[in-house]
């Protein structure tokens, strides 16, 4: 195994590395919303999905990849209200082939934060 760490994706906040590259994949830690050169939470709903996806677009151009090469992601949602508005802000991130996905709603997330996405991806 071979740890991935970037300072344009933010920092672990605990014992776990932000990525993992094995067996020629790369397994990210879940990204939750936070600006990397502030350490602040991007505030409302867009604004907190799109910088999951970029933290995620970072982490992976440092493991050397990018999101193209995602294979599987897991979504976790604060609210399922929001599913179709994380969707379509996902969308923008992954074309066809789209990756698996699974998407579950959670009772909270780690700053209280309302996304966290977590990814798989080739090298």
């Amino acid at each position: 195994m071979k740890a991935v760490s970037t300072s344009k994706a933010p920092a672990a906040i605990g014992p776990y590395a932000q990525a993992q590259i094995t067996g020629g994949l790369v397994y990210t830690s879940g990204q939750i919303p936070i600006i990397p050169k502030t350490g602040e939470i991007a505030v409302g709903l867009e604004a907190q999905a799109h910088q999951v996806f970029r933290n995620l677009t970072e982490l992976l151009k440092a493991a050397g990849t990018d999101m193209s090469r995602v294979v599987k992601t897991t979504v976790f949602i604060q609210h399922m209200d929001d599913f179709a508005a994380i969707n379509a802000i996902y969308a923008q991130y992954f074309s066809e082939p789209y990756p698996a996905r699974s998407c579950v709603e959670v009772a909270r997330l780690p700053k209280d934060v309302l996304l966290e996405c977590e990814v798989i991806a080739e090298l």
